[in-house]
């Protein structure tokens, strides 16, 4: 068949095609027909280029979760800290390309949900759990924003108003952030903010470096102390907290099929996470061992912000002001588009600026926030908060769904043809065990930190006024 026959083939497609929730009937067309069907459209979804998609990625991956790197590297040691963070994003890179052809085997895949569906076999059920753990993932995600944004507010401000108060202002910022309806219109300021979270970075790791000594510091402490392994006595639960902040940092594959879906030609998507992946090893490594070196065992905070003096601390912790407000409104905007798309999957609404369609996909941005706003309220430790997210979430969406993507796109006849093949599919399976493994173990570390915290009065109760300036 010509180019030409397969360009009016698609476009054909295009023509006839009816959006539904039934994947076995939306397969049928292909990318390009996606892309000729919305030309006319107002709003059009497949318009983003590789580089945007990258931009996109950055701003995910650099985020202020980078400086609980120091903190893992405390509890972890220097030696077991590096190789945790290399071994976690070999995983990540790993599953995010077996991610990436399923999502090209299936361009009908719109978002996470749409996978879990398939690789359970059609089921509604699964769709709909899915669906579940996607808007619950996010939303803690947006409620982790909101604690980080109350924690920057009363840094800033010396703690001038009621840490609630910092966490709905957060919140009200975000939601107005959140508001585009499209990737694409938000892949600038994706730029913007992975710049700044990145010099944000940079500036946290020199200053721990220039700064007399780390903020806390007494004679009685001593000089920090850095050490390869874990320091004796380092229990379980805080161990596996460490691993969670750094998985929960790597980890970012369940907005991938989302990414993908809006991008005008997936087949560059490689390009994009080869990119990121050598940028996160290299800034979470380097971050994560020079601020620990400097800073030691007895003054590491999470974030690592707060193991600077004063002055030094507001300075960095200032230019993660844009990240703070547009992560957050990130995963808002994905939320928003999964429900936004079931509520209209084939009606005018989705594709046109009509009022009803943005009363609509505002108010959904709006419950998000609500929700996120009272999650940060309930649990409002950074670190705990991490680990949750981590443990929830991660082992499913960090491995089990991507080694079980790789289960359908090689199926029984060809999971064991040769020695890689065979490896390969022993990795995956080994891979399902420990997400599971990562998910029932962690939930239990992470309640019980949690509780410890709430023990220790490390912020105070629910909804409560006390600062958490670091």
């Amino acid at each position: 068949m010509s180019s030409e026959d397969v360009k009016t083939q698609d476009l054909s497609q295009a023509e006839n095609l009816k959006f539904t929730d039934d994947s076995s009937s939306s397969s049928i067309y292909s990318v390009s027909a996606q892309i000729a069907h919305e030309k006319d459209h107002p709003i059009r979804y497949r318009s983003c280029s590789w580089q945007k998609t990258t931009a996109l990625l950055m701003s995910e991956y650099i985020c202020l979760a980078i400086l609980s790197f120091p903190w893992s590297f405390s509890v972890l040691g220097m030696v077991p800290g590096v190789i945790v963070t290399i071994s976690v994003a070999a995983s990540v890179q790993y599953t995010s390309y077996i991610l990436w052809k399923f999502c090209m085997k299936h361009p009908e895949v719109r978002d996470v949900c749409d996978i879990g569906r398939i690789i359970f076999g059609g089921s509604e059920l699964a769709y709909n759990l899915t669906g579940l753990m996607f808007i619950l993932n996010n939303t803690f995600i947006q409620a982790l924003h909101c604690i980080v944004g109350a924690k920057l507010l009363n840094t800033l401000t010396n703690s001038s108003q009621c840490t609630i108060t910092f966490s709905a202002i957060t919140a009200i910022i975000c939601f107005v952030f959140s508001l585009p309806r499209t990737l694409n219109q938000l892949g600038g300021l994706g730029t913007f903010s992975a710049i700044t979270m990145g010099l944000a970075v940079l500036l946290a790791v020199i200053f721990s470096g220039i700064q007399s000594h780390p903020a806390g510091f007494t004679a009685e402490l001593g000089a920090p102390i850095v050490t390869s392994i874990p320091v004796p006595g380092t229990t379980f639960v805080v161990g596996m907290s460490a691993f969670l902040n750094i998985s929960y940092t790597l980890i970012g594959q369940i907005t991938l099929p989302s990414f993908i879906a809006e991008m005008k030609e997936p087949r560059d998507f490689p390009k994009a996470l080869a990119a990121v992946t050598i940028c996160e090893v290299v800034v979470f490594t380097l971050c994560g061992a020079i601020m620990y070196h400097y800073v030691g065992n007895q003054y590491m905070t999470a974030p690592a912000f707060g193991s600077l003096q004063p002055i030094y601390k507001k300075i960095a912790f200032s230019f993660a002001i844009p990240t703070i407000v547009y992560l957050g409104s990130l995963y808002s905007s994905v939320t928003a588009r999964f429900v936004f798309f079931r509520i209209y999957a084939k009606s005018e609404h989705r594709y046109s600026n009509t009022v009803k369609g943005w009363f609509v996909w505002s108010g959904i941005i709006a419950v998000t926030w609500v929700l996120a706003f009272i999650i940060a309220e309930i649990i409002p430790f950074f670190s705990d908060m991490l680990s949750l997210m981590s443990s929830l979430f991660d082992g499913w969406f960090g491995f089990v769904y991507w080694a079980m993507c790789y289960l359908i796109l090689y199926p029984p006849s060809e999971r064991w043809n040769g020695t890689w093949r065979s490896a390969e599919t022993l990795l995956n399976y080994f891979l399902i065990l420990f997400g599971l493994y990562m998910t029932v173990a962690g939930t239990y570390v992470s309640v019980q930190s949690i509780i410890d915290s709430y023990k220790a009065s490390a912020v105070g109760s629910v909804f409560t006024c006390v600062s958490n300036a670091l």
